[in-house]
């Protein structure tokens, strides 16, 4: 485990373990820039060395990228969401020229995710499966979507996070650095509060186990390292326990210690979901009332209705005992009330 050295107001943890597979072909590392603390995780792909080389070049050229363009006079204009977006073609770029060099390594690729975090805010980027999670008080505030086969049914609503996690072709993703000339890279821009949690993982750390668990894992300890240490003790037995095939795992995990200059806005859904939950039964199920209620409704229909009756027979009817028989208007009155690459798995 690599505990994160930076001056900047974030402290963190790195690991990367090579599960049951021959070779170790995810790569992650971090950098203190002129812009910002660098965080980046990639999970490599192909043949002999390909995946590991892939892996490799990327994440070196994405952090060399930012160290050097950070700083240059004609940059500084540039957006820390767009800074990144350019390291990452340029890693792509870097992938095709060793694949023209190298023809041997054809077919290899990664994926990628990087994090810039600033005391204004977090910048972010990612290509393929491999995720970032923020994470704010045992709750997931943003999470990466997966480019893949299944990722895509997933947003088309024909599976469940779950049921993608446990496919046979949860292996296929979509995009990739390396396997072409052009990349397309999504980016976005987060706020965050102090004790917030960036992850970034490999398919090796998500795909081991249902994400509600997965987020318990990082998020119920107050120490990183524990945290860290724990969830990676927790994938390996349960790689050992399915035959001892499974994936790489690589995961950072950066803490925020203070909160970014922009604030965070409101986590109004998750908000509203422990609301439901922790209410009692009866609230949770009690449909809202709009207009009159039925019951005053009611009362005021047969007030109404007996008011006229009343008045009536008090000045016509005669009073004595010589009327018998005479039956209560009210009580005849009354209403009635009715209720596409691939990865080895």
């Amino acid at each position: 485990m690599n505990t994160i050295t930076t001056q900047l107001p974030f402290k963190g943890v790195m690991t990367s373990f090579i599960g049951g597979r021959k070779e170790n072909q995810d790569t992650c590392g971090y950098s203190d820039t002129s812009r910002g603390l660098l965080l980046v995780v990639c999970d490599g792909m192909g043949g002999g060395p390909g995946g590991k080389t892939a892996s490799s070049i990327a994440a070196t050229s994405i952090i060399a990228y930012v160290q050097q363009a950070g700083g240059l006079p004609e940059n500084e204009a540039i957006n820390n969401e767009t800074l990144l977006r350019d390291a990452v073609v340029a890693a792509n770029r870097a992938l095709r020229d060793k694949i023209a060099e190298s023809p041997e390594l054809s077919g290899m690729g990664t994926t990628v995710t990087a994090v810039l975090l600033t005391a204004g805010g977090a910048s972010l980027a990612h290509v393929g499966d491999s995720r970032i999670y923020q994470l704010r008080r045992g709750k997931i505030v943003f999470r990466t979507a997966d480019h893949s086969r299944v990722g895509e049914m997933v947003r088309a609503g024909a599976l469940t996070d779950e049921q993608a996690r446990l496919s046979a072709i949860s292996n296929l993703i979509t995009r990739a650095l390396g396997i072409g000339d052009e990349v397309e890279v999504d980016t976005s821009s987060v706020a965050f509060e102090k004790g917030d949690r960036f992850v970034l993982c490999t398919d090796g750390v998500w795909g081991s186990m249902p994400q509600p668990e997965l987020v318990k894992s990082l998020t119920e300890n107050k120490s990183l390292e524990n945290t860290a240490e724990l969830l990676n003790v927790k994938v390996e037995n349960d790689g050992l326990e399915k035959g001892g095939h499974h994936d790489n795992y690589t995961m950072i995990i950066a803490e925020t210690t203070t909160s970014s200059a922009v604030a965070a806005k409101p986590d109004t859904k998750a908000k509203a979901t422990a609301t439901v939950s922790d209410a009692p039964a009866e609230a949770a199920v009690k449909p809202k009332r709009k207009g009159l209620d039925s019951r005053i409704l009611a009362l005021i229909i047969t007030a109404a209705i007996i008011t006229p009756a009343l008045i009536f027979a008090i000045m016509y009817i005669p009073m004595g005992d010589d009327i018998k028989g005479t039956d209560d208007p009210s009580s005849k009155s009354k209403p009635t009330l009715k209720s596409l690459s691939t990865r080895p798995l």
